[in-house]
């Protein structure tokens, strides 16, 4: 079971990390014009945001979803706080669905407002502190 933990937590790690790191590189690159040689957003075209949606934290927040399922069902837990952790989960997953939504709009060259993204990612990081304390110290 402790690999089970590692692997939920490191999933978890990557997802974040990509939901936290996506609204910003998707307003910086919706937010370039014409490509220039001196500009630090080209070393990031935008076909790549869809790659790193797809192929980074898609997977990850299903590797983290499966296994926190996993170790839900193995341990046999039914409690309160951790039917509260799942409705924050599945917060969680909107605020992915809203960084998708932020790589189609930059894939289709649409402008993204900052405000926006600062909206998505400060929501995620709400439910993820929220999620985080409900596990450290199972209130209820």
């Amino acid at each position: 079971m402790p690999w089970l933990k590692l692997l939920h937590i490191s999933a978890v790690i990557v997802w974040i990390g990509a939901l936290l790191y996506l609204p910003a590189v998707v307003v910086a690159v919706s937010a370039r014009r014409e490509p220039s040689t001196g500009d630090p957003t080209d070393a990031f075209p935008r076909h790549l945001l869809r790659g790193l949606f797809v192929n980074v934290a898609t997977p990850a927040a299903l590797v983290a979803i499966a296994s926190g399922t996993a170790i839900f069902m193995w341990s046999g837990l039914l409690a309160q706080w951790l039917m509260v952790k799942l409705a924050l989960v599945g917060l969680l997953v909107l605020g992915h669905a809203s960084c998708g939504m932020l790589v189609l709009r930059a894939e289709r060259g649409q402008a993204v407002a900052p405000a926006y993204a600062v909206v998505v990612t400060l929501t995620s990081v709400l439910w993820l502190a929220g999620i985080a304390w409900l596990v450290l110290r199972k209130p209820f």
